[in-house]
């Protein structure tokens, strides 16, 4: 028998090699990093530490190595390490040290991208919520209550990076490091308080001495000596180059797929098309591509930012699960090989251009007289063209690009795939569909009397929640004159989901999306003659993650109105009491101690009601097979395994197919 595993849901329906030994002297000039005096292409992938768990990280590693990577690259997770100020925890999932250094033990090189601000779909874009209640903050502008939190956070990790010795000036694995993210899209909107911040954020970070350089992706300003490096999925054609001709060209960020949210089609992308956009960018002096994501994994309990889903680029070279997605991984392992096959010439021999034809281009890199690489390029789309090359014919299909090492022989080609595909079988191992083996509990609907938090007027969802929950209730009680009476109650929200109780009983949901920020509820009612009470549930499915001045984005309820035959009743102004959270969630009904707190029923015993709790028991299953859960059946909630949230689900929200969006 396994080990015996708990289940609980709370359903809301809806219809190169590393040693530890001696320094390293990292640096750079306008060729590429340059480690020990060697000058280096590297080939790198993002691999969220938080986004798997420890057992995972091992594997996940050394497939990342065998794919032909030679960097691991991780975000840093400031509201993760510091849920509360100057409480900090880098326990399980959180280590990023024991992350590092399993890195280090498989003889890779490792990029920390510190930020704070990662944005990367995560809530809040890694900020913590304790900061919005700072007096006079302003985010990432020069202001002085932010870049004082700014710098702690930044120092705290420094310092640790140090006292493990894990920069490569110590002997450890990480040769760079980043700062702020992708701030060029913002700055403009911070005016005169812009430049002077990321001027301020470059001076702190190489101030700190880590003894390895520092990057700013998509900051074309960035200033010296942090180096400028593009974000996206075309840099080789898009980047506008270093700034400085002593800075190297590096892509942090070479989208794999798209991460995707509620409601949205997967976006896939092809390995023929990651190798070309790779292929020009080394082509075109390139020096270090950061693949985003190479395993995305999971966005555990409620980390992932608003609408996006549990499952982050499933598409990526190593899927959630940590399985090889063909010909994905085995594609770009084959073309990293051809590249590193041409590293003499690429790194030591004068570069050239030559046209080819209307569409086609080669660049070549020639050493002695021995050393000499090219890279022949068919921008053509649709046709395969024969190109004439040092007396040679070569036939390039569409889109493509030919590596030859020796400038003769071709070595691979971006459109030609060997790897055989693969699909990823998932076998049922238990099936939980017996209601006999399931239990149920309702959640409290909680009414004005039960709240202890009042206001005369909507509270702004995130600010009272202080995101320790989704959920914000909304209550008011009001007297109503008629009997049987027919009215309308109409709500608008600027959260992302909203449920409507009068008396009670549910009356109405409704939710936004990605595109559509503001959901409107408008349903039918009844009222009892004498007292109402109405309870409104704000959820919010992740906080935002990007845009200038996020401290100022607002959610929750706006206006509250009840239309009747005889007159229109604005309870937008108007006495009301709040609740924050499900009160499943206060008791912790999801844990062995918390569900002993209240008294669950067997399955169906009763009402059916739209907001509950359920809970099961079954046996892990046998193997070491990576474990999924199938949750197709239900509807929008969070599911939990022996008191562990493995995220939210919106199995009901329908993608313009008609199916979800992700159902494990």
């Amino acid at each position: 028998m396994g080990s015996w595993l708990f289940l609980f849901i709370v359903g809301l329906f809806l219809a190169a090699s590393v040693s530890g030994v001696g320094s390293r002297n990292v640096t750079y000039d306008g060729r590429s990093l340059i480690i020990d005096g060697q000058h280096k292409i590297l080939f790198s992938g993002s691999i969220h530490y938080p986004r798997s768990t420890p057992q995972m990280w091992p594997s996940l590693i050394a497939k990342a190595k065998a794919g032909g990577l030679d960097v691991i690259e991780t975000l840093v997770f400031w509201n993760l390490h510091e849920p509360q100020p100057e409480q900090f925890d880098f326990s399980g999932q959180r280590d990023i040290v024991r992350f590092i250094k399993e890195i280090q033990a498989q003889g890779l090189y490792a990029c920390i991208r510190i930020g704070p601000f990662i944005q990367g779909e995560w809530s809040y874009g890694g900020l913590p919520f304790w900061l919005h209640d700072i007096p006079g903050i302003v985010y990432r502008s020069d202001n002085e209550p932010f870049k004082y939190q700014m710098k702690k956070f930044v120092s705290k990790i420094v310092n640790m990076m140090k006292a493990e010795k894990l920069y490569a000036s110590q002997g450890g694995p990480i040769i760079l490091s980043q700062i702020e993210n992708e701030y060029g899209m913002v700055e403009a909107a911070f005016r005169d308080k812009g430049p002077p911040y990321i001027r301020w954020a470059a001076e702190m970070a190489v101030g700190l001495q880590t003894g390895v350089p520092w990057v700013m992706c998509k900051q074309n300003n960035a200033p010296d000596p942090v180096i400028n490096a593009c974000n996206g999925r075309r840099c080789g054609e898009t980047f506008p180059g270093p700034n400085s001709p002593n800075k190297p060209a590096i892509w942090t960020e070479n989208w794999t797929s798209f991460y995707q949210v509620y409601g949205d089609e997967p976006d896939i992308r092809s390995a023929e098309d990651i190798a070309f956009h790779v292929a020009l960018f080394i082509a075109k002096k390139g020096s270090y591509v950061n693949y985003y994501m190479y395993h995305g994994g999971t966005n555990f309990g409620r980390t992932a930012a608003a609408y996006v889903l549990t499952s982050y680029y499933d598409q990526a070279p190593l899927d959630e699960y940590g399985l090889f997605r063909q010909p994905k991984w085995g594609h770009l392992k084959e073309l990293h090989a051809a590249i590193k096959l041409c590293l003499n010439p690429m790194l030591s021999g004068e570069y050239t251009t030559m046209a080819l034809g209307k569409s086609q281009e080669a660049f070549v890199y020639r050493g002695n007289s021995v050393d000499c690489a090219a890279f022949l390029v068919n921008n053509d789309t649709r046709k395969t063209v024969v190109v004439t090359f040092q007396d040679s014919l070569y036939e390039l299909p569409p889109k493509s690009i030919s590596i030859l090492p020796d400038c003769k022989t071709v070595a691979f080609n971006t459109a030609k795939v060997s790897t055989q595909y693969n699909t990823r079988a998932v076998e049922t191992s238990k099936k939980l569909d017996s209601i006999v083996k399931w239990e149920e509990y309702k959640e409290t609907i909680p009414t004005f009397e039960d709240t202890s938090l009042r206001a005369n007027m909507l509270l702004e969802h995130m600010n009272t929640t202080k995101d320790n929950s989704d959920y914000l209730w909304y209550t008011f009680r009001f007297q109503n004159d008629f009997s049987d009476a027919e009215y309308v109650l109409n709500v608008t929200s600027s959260a992302h989901v909203l449920h409507a109780f009068v008396n009670g009983s549910f009356v109405g949901s409704t939710h936004g999306s990605f595109k559509t920020k503001t959901p409107i509820l408008e349903t039918k009612i009844t009222l009892n003659k004498g007292t109402n009470y109405i309870s409104l549930l704000s959820g919010m499915v992740g906080l935002p993650d990007s845009g200038a001045y996020l401290e100022r984005r607002v959610a929750g309820i706006n206006t509250v109105r009840v239309k009747g035959e005889h007159e229109i009743k604005d309870f937008t102004r108007y006495s009301w009491g709040y609740q924050v959270g499900l009160l499943g969630e206060k008791l912790q009904v999801y844990t062995d101690s918390g569900s002993n707190k209240v008294q669950w029923n067997t399955y169906g015993s009763s009402t059916h009601q739209r907001l509950t709790w359920y809970r099961t028991l079954f046996d892990a299953p046998a193997g070491k097979d990576p474990v999924t859960l199938n949750l197709e059946s239900m509807g929008k909630g969070e599911a939990w395994i022996n008191g562990q949230s493995i995220g939210r689900y919106w199995v009901s929200f329908l993608t313009p197919k008609g199916i979800p969006s992700q159902t494990r």
